[in-house]
């Protein structure tokens, strides 16, 4: 959409990232995170926040998705836009902490989790960096979060790779245009109205065009599914799909405190045991965090003996496409988690895994991202508030028993103001009922699982990260061990403290 209003930028949000706002309150922030962990930076880790600042100071121009500010509606009745803040003080997004000694992998896990609980300030950009003080032997980190209405997955990826560099010492980039001292009004009020009545009569025009071809598809679908396995064998895993989880302590009513843990695997390790027994990488993924998650409670009262449901985003993204917005739908995939033997059950997750996907697949032509907005403020508001309320999470059967999400991330090393990058590590989003988030990213030969949780759900997620390691082992033990190199994972930094007890 046009500017509207003297140069300010104005675009309104899509359906799916304006439902991310609604859905906000204190006990459940929607905002994505990652943290970074770097070598000894050249000059210390004491100067590495004022590098940092001038960095973003340099590429702020560049990135506009940084500069996004909300305008919101009169009344709050549709999306607000988006508008573009040229005067951004970085001051107000740029902070430093410092974890108490000895500055371990504990001390580190435990203030992201402090930090990612924390809410965004509406009245900015919607996102926030903390240079973080204080690690062992001299390294540096920092954790970057961001409002999921801003981005998803993918869309981060593409952000990190217009902050971060491939080298160390990058070739200098000519200077971008100054920004213009003086900022422009915000839009008024009859252009905000127009915004939305403009995007929402486009979206039901889309609907209206889309429905013959969303009935055909749909017509289709469950022959798809089926596959070329046989009616039974995909019929039955989609019947495990769309089965309901059993009641576990991770499916309750949550506060907004959060906790967080992170490991890092061989990348390579796992692509053999794809290979070794006919599956995709993400079926050795989510096979890792069922064999956690059996380990994890059968030392709380026992392993469920219903399958786990496992929440699992689907990327909507077209090839090359890097806007920045969320363009992903959701499905529901078994976990096996009932399956003892690691390798069957492995198995019986490609095949529940392969039906849904065939059938996200066929249908992602009639999936929206983007939906009328009119009320929707107020409808989502008002629910989130009274779900919130209501302890109905305490009692429902959960849909799903938690989330699990597999981004591909940058396969080569990133380096940021000359320090080389060693860990890569996702932060999301937990909700009522869905007090767990394992998520999943690639990075430079390691997968990098960051696991965020609602304290109340899950109070030491450290005990499901030691969980996935000997999932790990357990799965290269059994799959072809002469075909699987056997590399340590990657948990804790040098000079990081012992696991807690």
């Amino acid at each position: 959409m046009a500017a509207l209003s003297k140069g300010r930028f104005v675009k309104p949000l899509s359906g799916l990232d304006g439902s991310f706002l609604h859905l906000e309150t204190a006990a459940t922030p929607m905002h994505v995170g990652s943290l970074h962990c770097f070598e000894p930076p050249p000059g210390g880790a004491a100067q590495f926040r004022n590098a940092i600042r001038q960095m973003l100071a340099e590429r702020l121009p560049r990135t506009p998705v940084l500069r996004r500010k909300l305008a919101t509606m009169p009344l709050q009745f549709a999306n607000p836009v988006w508008i573009d803040d040229p005067a951004v003080n970085l001051d107000d997004h740029v902070r430093s902490v410092t974890l108490p000694m000895p500055g371990g992998q504990a001390e580190l896990e435990d203030c992201i989790g402090e930090l990612h609980a924390q809410l965004l300030d509406r009245e900015r950009p919607l996102w926030m960096l903390y240079v973080i003080n204080g690690l062992a032997e001299g390294q540096a980190a920092f954790y970057v979060k961001i409002h999921h209405a801003v981005l998803d997955g993918s869309a981060g990826v593409a952000l990190a790779h217009a902050l971060f560099d491939s080298e160390a010492q990058p070739a200098a980039t000519p200077a971008a245009p100054a920004r213009r001292a003086r900022t422009a009004p915000p839009p008024g009020v009859l252009s905000l109205a127009a915004a939305a009545v403009q995007h929402d009569a486009v979206q039901y025009l889309k609907l209206v065009r889309h429905l013959p071809a969303a009935a055909r598809l749909l017509g289709g679908l469950a022959k798809h599914a089926l596959g070329a396995r046989g009616e039974a064998s995909g019929e039955s895993a989609l019947r495990r799909n769309l089965a309901l989880g059993p009641k576990t302590a991770l499916n309750v009513q949550i506060t907004g405190e959060r906790r967080f843990a992170a490991i890092s695997l061989p990348l390579d390790a796992l692509k053999q045991i794809a290979t070794a027994n006919d599956a995709k990488l993400n079926d050795v993924v989510l096979a890792l965090c069922s064999g956690a998650l059996r380990r994890y409670f059968a030392h709380r009262g026992g392993v469920p003996e219903k399958s786990l449901i496992a929440a699992m985003p689907i990327s909507l993204r077209e090839a090359g496409n890097a806007e920045f917005t969320t363009k992903a739908t959701m499905a529901v995939v078994s976990l096996a988690t009932q399956i003892a033997d690691p390798l069957a059950r492995l198995q019986t997750i490609r095949e529940a895994a392969g039906a849904v996907k065939a059938v996200a697949k066929r249908a992602e032509s009639i999936l929206p991202t983007d939906f009328p907005s009119i009320g929707l403020p107020w409808v989502l508001g008002g629910l989130a508030a009274l779900y919130g309320r209501s302890t109905l999470a305490n009692r429902i059967p959960p849909i799903a028993n938690l989330v699990i999400s597999n981004v591909p991330g940058p396969t080569a090393p990133l380096y940021c103001c000359g320090a080389r990058m060693i860990d890569y590590w996702p932060i999301s989003i937990v909700e009522h009922g869905l007090g767990l988030n394992i998520t999943v990213m690639s990075y430079a030969g390691q997968l990098g699982f960051g696991i965020t949780s609602a304290r109340i759900a899950m109070p030491q997620p450290q005990k499901l990260a030691d969980a996935l390691r000997q999932s790990f082992d357990e799965l290269c033990a059994a799959s072809r061990p002469a075909a699987v190199s056997l590399k340590p994972a990657r948990k804790r930094r040098a000079g990081a403290t012992g696991a807690r007890t």
